[in-house]
This record gives C-alpha cells, structure tokens and sequence, in this order.
C-alpha cells in the first residue's frame, strides 16, 4: 500500500491545509484509525476525495493527528504537501 504520511498535534482552532499536484483521497485520522488503516481494518476519517487544491479541513478535537493521502489502489503518483496553521 503507498500512500504519503504526515503526523502533528492539532485542534478545532488550527488548520491542517493540503496541497496536491492531482485528484486524490485526504483522510484526516486519529491515531487509533490510522493504525486500523495500516493493518486493512476498518477505520473512521475526516476528509475524502479532493478535485481542488489547497484542500482545507479542521480537526475536531484537539490531540495527534494523521493526515494520509492516497490513490485509493489506482496507478500513479501523488505529489503533496501538508501543513498546519495555527488559530
């Protein structure tokens, strides 16, 4: 499974924003979630399929935080960037 991977502490008053080259799935995870992702299990995120760059999205509660973006299994690289502003 490829995918990028970026960590950080975040809350309601930040803003995670993300930047793509192309279309592609952005999941905003808590730790337990991205850890279910990268075993296949089930797991809850905040996001989705972006078109449009930067893409913006606030965490709903503060604590660590996974932003994963990926292809959803199709060919292909993504280039991106992440980062937060803080309130």
């Amino acid at each position: 499974m490829n995918y990028l991977h970026y960590d950080f502490q975040a809350g309601p008053s930040d803003v995670v924003e993300v930047t793509l080259d192309q279309a592609a799935n952005v999941m905003l995870l808590s730790t337990s979630d991205y850890s279910s992702y990268q075993a296949g299990r089930s797991f809850n995120y905040h996001g989705g399929y972006v078109t449009r760059s930067p893409y913006v999205i606030r965490p709903p509660h503060q604590g660590s935080w996974h932003v994963v973006i990926d292809l959803g299994g199709h060919a292909g690289t993504v280039r991106a960037s992440c980062r937060v502003i803080e309130g």
